[in-house]
C-alpha cells in the first residue's frame, strides 16, 4: 500500500511539472516549487524530504525550459514585457515633457522678441510723425522700392 501511494504521488509530481513546464499554469499559481506541490496535491515538506530528486528535475528542466525559450509562465513573461514596455513609455515621457519646456522656453522668448519690435516699430512711427522733414515717396518709387 505505501508503494502504491508513494508511486502514485511521483506521478502526479511528474504531471504536475509536465503541466507547468507546458506552461499551462492555473489561476493563482506560479511556475515554481510551492505551485508544483499544490497542483501534485503533495505537501512541500513532503516533497523536500521524501522527493528531492523531483524536486532539482524540475528546478533542472525550468532553467533549461528558461535558457532555450525564455520564461515558461507565459504572465511572468508578460510581467518583464509590460515592466520594459512602462520604462520605454516613461523614457518618452521624459523626452516629450523636456522638448515641451524647450518649445514653452522658444515661445517665450520669440513673444519678447515680438514685443520688442512692435515697441520699435511703434517708437519709430512716433519719430517719423514728429518729424516735419519726412516727404513720400511717389507711387511707382514705393513700387520699386517694395520689390
Amino acid at each position: 500500500m505505501p508503494n502504491d501511494r508513494h508511486a502514485n504521488a511521483e506521478s502526479r509530481l511528474k504531471a504536475a511539472m509536465d503541466q507547468l513546464l507546458a506552461g499551462d499554469i492555473p489561476e493563482g499559481l506560479r511556475c515554481d516549487i510551492k505551485s508544483l506541490s499544490i497542483l501534485a496535491a503533495v505537501p512541500r515538506a513532503t516533497l523536500y524530504r521524501t522527493y528531492p530528486h523531483i524536486k532539482e528535475e524540475f528546478e533542472n528542466r525550468l532553467g533549461t525550459a528558461r535558457e532555450a525559450t525564455g520564461e515558461p509562465d507565459p504572465r511572468l513573461a508578460q510581467i518583464d514585457r509590460l515592466k520594459a514596455e512602462v520604462s520605454s513609455l516613461k523614457g518618452r515621457l521624459s523626452r516629450m515633457k523636456e522638448e515641451a519646456s524647450e518649445a514653452s522656453e522658444f515661445k517665450t522668448l520669440a513673444l519678447s522678441r515680438l514685443a520688442e519690435q512692435h515697441d520699435e516699430i511703434q517708437r519709430l512711427r512716433a519719430a517719423l510723425q514728429d518729424s516735419g522733414n519726412v516727404r513720400m515717396l511717389p507711387v511707382r518709387a514705393r513700387i520699386a522700392a517694395d520689390r
